[in-house]
């Protein structure tokens, strides 16, 4: 029995003058395992998450929202999307959302327009590939457009404006402990 498992073999013909030709080396690199296929493991580092603060007593700020400077705050203990006429994502998960809507007369905002999440002691924003898109005022920086799609890390002070008006204000309301030691 052929010591390579390749079921392939290399053709042995013969050439006019009658002269046997030597197949050529199989140079097959594959290798047979015995056992079930393993993928690497990514290092240990990758597998833990992230602390959510560095504060040993585990106290984060709680960060919220708020829409035009007299409007109420809006608690980010949950992730948000905003827009004309929001809607969840297509495909489901697990995580509680709140659906905020805005006025746009123009349309200059899209449906589902921004996602507003906080994650750990972090304030996330992504444009949810809008139509006009999102400009960015973060404190002591110049005015930035995002892309579509793009998710920027924002501090308390920082405005969104979305369009026809909604200028969004990212607050810092309190700090809250979460549980770690």
């Amino acid at each position: 029995m052929d010591p390579d498992l390749d079921n392939t073999r290399a053709a042995r013909t013969i050439p006019p003058g009658g002269e046997y030709e030597h197949p050529a080396p199989d140079l097959d690199d594959t290798i047979v395992g015995t056992g079930a296929p393993t993928l690497p493991q990514p290092p240990r580092a990758l597998v833990q998450p992230p602390p959510a603060s560095h504060d040993p007593a585990g106290v984060v700020p709680a960060y919220s929202f708020r829409i035009g400077y007299d409007a109420s705050p809006v608690n980010l203990d949950t992730v948000v999307f905003i827009g004309r006429k929001p809607a969840p994502p297509r495909i489901a998960t697990s995580e509680r959302l709140r659906l905020v809507t805005v006025e746009s007369p123009n349309s200059d905002v899209s449906r589902t327009h921004l996602e507003i999440r906080q994650r750990g002691s972090s304030v996330i924003v992504t444009d949810l590939n809008s139509v006009n898109g999102s400009t960015v005022v973060i404190p002591g920086n110049p005015p930035r457009r995002m892309r579509q799609g793009e998710s920027l890390v924002v501090t308390p002070g920082t405005f969104i404006d979305i369009g026809d008006g909604n200028l969004i204000e990212i607050l810092a309301t309190r700090l809250r402990y979460d549980g770690s030691e």
